[in-house]
């Protein structure tokens, strides 16, 4: 056994590449290793700036001998046939054996490979792994033909202290790396992962990334703390700057307080996207403090005071942009920007976004009308003010900051802060783990967003396709459902989808009202006969059955069977927040004996009817002669329908479905006394058909408040 230690040294690696790339390294490798039959015992990748490295212990030192036995063709069997075996068998015709067995005779070969040396196994796996490298982006330099992120300078690969030796266009495998770039560049050589880990550090390297990062997060927060500051923590800024370093020296800086004028959003966008600066606040105040601190890749010679001077430098000249841009907005208003989303495309077959502003105006006054507490007014006037931002200078510079900046600039301009909060809030949720808006002025604009998207590119066709879903449709869904949910926003949703794509169709939309006529061959000139037809029917069928896949999804994350909402779909309701109740009601009964006996009765029932009435060609939907039911239990079970049902339904209309449920589960007692005593297919034909019909009542009432057919179990 010996252990391997690999480091692909380049220029620098992008952060945002380092730490898929040592898995990847890792991975190419000890698959290739394992393919050959070298078993090892641990595999550690590490990244930094400059080296992707691999430490494998417990390594082989060749592969196994292998001793084979293979049966060829017949001895009868052409001759073409037996030289394709040899070949494959990598033998020739002395050194095949005949066996005469049951069915005949077969030429045997034995195959004997001895092991390779497992130095060659490696050089081959580096350079496949080199070669093939699945970089998102890669380059080429000088005259070679390889790729890789970054010009690549040096390979370290190291077997049991020994080189093992390739070359990959003109790049030597060796022993020898390099340390820091400025305090420690000159070459130096390596024999073991210990030594190598030893060594860089010695040269100002620290290999692992989460020390690096652990380190950088210690001393900022100590830093923030000695300053009577609090750090903002932020860990994905920590694992780049992380990835930036080889030799982190925290240190902490400080700007201009004028500079605090500008909205916090934009200040900290400027330190964590341009600067990769940690940002600070007041505890006391709970605002963003006019001190940042930043990791250097150096020791500095001074008290650090040069490196610090020249990153405030740096950074007052980004927050002096910054500061400009918010001034400069603040001269005009948002009504002056509307004029210019006229000349914003929102796509091609949808129009602008000035058309775009004008149907969310429509539909969240409309959807005003289902949220407690919205002003229409506000919710209209939010809409018609929510994409302003797009064409001003700090959008423009910081396009992440859209709807943001909105808010900020409708407040400057006097509006409601229910108004501005909308405008900020419109784009949200955008995934699962976002802040789901609540007050009711923003809840009816973001739906107002989200249900425009959707309607618009599934009425022009535009519909997410396995992987695909270049429009973000899948999260428009589950933004809408979550509004809906999380807020018990009530509404039909299909009535809703409809008044969205009225908004495109009163705009004249050419190809959306061509393929709502194509279903409807047209047949009807009437807009509400084509609506009715593109949302009940068609687009709408479609947009159901999406959002119907959207809430499997969502709620399967909260741990809900996917059936039991498929059963409650199908009864055609589209309220959400009611289709969620009887999800839950469901599911709390199917919990309980009597549900799981139900659940076993109603299929029992079932699938008797199902097979008897395809035997007959015929439904048994008719009622139940109360003169043909001649045993107690037949009698009880009708009865006891009826009565069940009957309080169902009574509370399905109160949308008390726990008490709906609790109706139904009184079944259980008497279908199974009912399945115990009774035989369904007696022998007189009238007898038989009218207790199918009972089963037929069984079906009907189980069914009240969800499908139990689409219930597994």
């Amino acid at each position: 056994m010996a252990d391997l230690l690999i480091e692909l040294f380049s220029e620098e690696i992008p952060a945002r590449m380092q730490a898929k790339a040592s898995g990847d390294l890792k991975r190419m490798i000890t698959a290739s290793l394992t393919d050959a039959g070298l078993t090892f015992e641990v595999a550690a990748a590490f990244a930094t700036p400059r080296r992707l490295a691999l430490s494998v212990t417990g390594v082989p030192t060749s592969t196994p001998d292998i001793s084979e036995e293979r049966r060829g063709p017949s001895t009868r069997a052409p001759e073409k046939a037996l030289e394709g075996f040899m070949r494959g068998a990598g033998v020739t015709r002395d050194q095949l054996e005949e066996r005469e067995e049951k069915k005949g005779t077969f030429f045997y070969a034995k195959i004997e490979k001895p092991g390779r040396a497992a130095t060659e196994v490696i050089a081959e796996a580096v350079e496949a792994a080199v070669r093939n490298f699945p970089w998102p982006k890669s380059q080429r330099w000088g005259a070679g033909a390889l790729k890789w992120v970054r010009p690549l300078h040096s390979i370290i690969c190291v077997f049991g202290g020994n080189i093992v030796k390739f070359e990959i266009e003109g790049v030597q495998a060796g022993n020898y790396t390099q340390g820091h770039r400025f305090m420690a560049p000159e070459p130096f050589t390596v024999s073991d992962f210990g030594d190598y880990k030893a060594k860089l550090l010695d040269h100002n390297v620290i290999l692992d990334p989460a020390r690096r990062a652990t380190l950088i997060a210690d001393t900022a927060q100590t830093l923030a703390s000695a300053a009577g500051l609090e750090l903002v923590a932020d860990r994905g800024l920590l694992e780049e700057v992380a990835g930036l370093v080889e030799w982190p020296v925290p240190m902490i800086g400080k700007f201009d307080p004028d500079f605090l004028a500008v909205p916090e959003e934009v200040l900290i966008l400027t330190m964590k996207k341009d600067q990769k600066y940690f940002v600070t606040r007041d505890p006391a105040t709970g605002k963003l403090a006019n001190k940042f601190i930043f990791a250097a890749n150096i020791e500095p010679t001074d008290d650090g005071t040069a490196i610090t001077q020249g990153n405030q430098r740096v950074l007052a000249a980004r927050l002096a942009d910054a500061k400009f841009f918010w001034e400069q907005d603040l001269k005009g208003k948002l009504d002056d920007n509307l004029g210019a989303l006229k000349d914003i495309v929102f796509h091609k077959d949808l129009g602008m976004v000035s058309d775009r502003v004008e149907r969310m105006k429509k539909l969240s006054r409309y959807l005003a009308g289902f949220i407690d507490g919205c002003d229409a007014d506000q919710a209209e006037r939010a809409a018609e003010l929510a994409k302003a931002d797009l064409v001003s200078g700090m959008v423009n510079e910081f396009a992440s900051l859209q709807g943001t900046m909105g808010r900020y600039y409708a407040l400057a301009q006097g509006e409601a802060q229910a108004v501005a909060d909308a405008a900020r809030d419109h784009y949200a949720p955008a995934g699962p783990n976002d802040a789901c808006p609540s007050a009711p002025v923003s809840v009816a604009v973001a739906l107002a967003e989200k249900l425009d998207t959707l309607v618009g590119f599934f009425g022009i066709d535009q519909k997410p396709t396995g992987s695909k879903d270049p429009f973000a449709l899948r999260r428009s869904a589950l933004g809408i459902i979550r509004l809906i949910t999380e807020n018990n926003v009530r509404l039909e949703l299909q009535a809703v989808l409809a008044a969205a794509l009225l908004g495109y169709l009163d705009q004249g939309n050419v190809l959306i009202r061509a393929k709502i006529d194509e279903k409807m061959h047209g047949t009807a000139d009437d807009l509400e006969v084509a609506l009715g037809v593109a949302i009940g029917v068609h687009r709408g069928a479609e947009l159901l059955s999406f959002f119907g896949d959207r809430l499997k999804v969502q709620q399967r994350d909260k741990g809900v069977r996917h059936d039991l909402i498929d059963a409650v779909f199908a009864k055609g309701d589209d309220d959400l927040v009611r289709i969620l109740d009887r999800v839950a009601a469901l599911s709390a009964a199917l919990e309980t004996d009597d549900g799981v006996n139900l659940l076993a009765g109603y299929k029992r029932a079932a699938n008797i009817l199902r097979i008897e009435e395809k035997k007959d060609g015929k439904a048994y939907d008719q009622s139940v002669d109360m003169a043909l039911l001649t045993l107690a239990e037949e009698k009880s079970l009708h009865i006891a329908l009826k009565d069940a049902k009957a309080e169902a339904e009574a509370a399905l209309t109160d949308e008390d479905f726990e008490k709906a449920m609790a109706a139904l589960s009184t079944l259980r007692v008497p279908i199974d006394a009912f399945f115990e005593a009774v035989i369904v297919n007696a022998d007189e034909a009238d007898i038989r058909a009218n207790r199918l019909a009972l089963l037929s009542e069984i079906r009907s009432a189980v069914n009240t408040v969800a499908d139990f057919g689409l219930i597994e179990g």
